[in-house]
């Protein structure tokens, strides 16, 4: 469920009590340990940290009007939600925030990249902190443009086209024969 509030404090306001302080918890601790260069602000509805286009003006190639997003705290109808853009383009590290999430005994209910969780008491803050601290812009960038263009390939689109005219070429010559 995407908010329409346009700023930050807009989006807290309108959160009920116990899921702001869980926000407001996992968001102070974000802030603590987010590294230089990128920016938090409203994205998709949620709060939104990203590389702004000042650092990387290609934007996020979903849409190249929006910043690249690193992270995203949400309140979803049934949960709140950490998402972590930055384990979803690096196995090593969501490797090893699904081991330290688990040493804390806690429960992980995850996908890709989203994180679900009930209350603040389900969340190891420490772990979140040390993952954001872990992933610094250039680095981020780096597995970001690794993931979107794997070598030797060209885009999607160009890829889709030439496998349309393959194709063409191919029933055209069946159809002769």
């Amino acid at each position: 469920m995407q908010s329409k509030a346009k700023t930050i404090d807009a989006y807290l306001a309108g959160l009920p009590d116990d899921r702001r302080e869980a926000i407001q918890a996992i968001r102070a601790v974000i802030l603590k340990n987010l590294p230089k260069g990128y920016e938090e602000g409203m994205q998709y509805g949620m709060i939104g940290y990203f590389v702004p286009h000042s650092v990387y003006p290609p934007g996020y190639h979903c849409d190249p009007k929006q910043p690249l997003p690193f992270a995203g705290l949400a309140s979803q109808k049934n949960h709140l939600s950490i998402y972590l853009m930055c384990i979803y383009s690096d196995p090593k590290l969501a490797t090893w925030f699904r081991e330290a999430w688990t040493k804390t005994g806690k429960k992980l209910d995850m996908g890709k990249s989203c994180v679900r969780f009930k209350d603040i008491e389900n969340v190891p803050l420490r772990v979140i902190g040390q993952t954001i601290k872990r992933v610094p812009v250039k680095k981020f960038i780096e597995l970001y443009e690794k993931a979107v263009k794997p070598a030797g390939r060209t885009t999607t689109k160009k890829n889709n086209s030439t496998k349309t005219a393959k194709k063409k070429v191919r029933q055209s010559k069946s159809n002769r024969a």
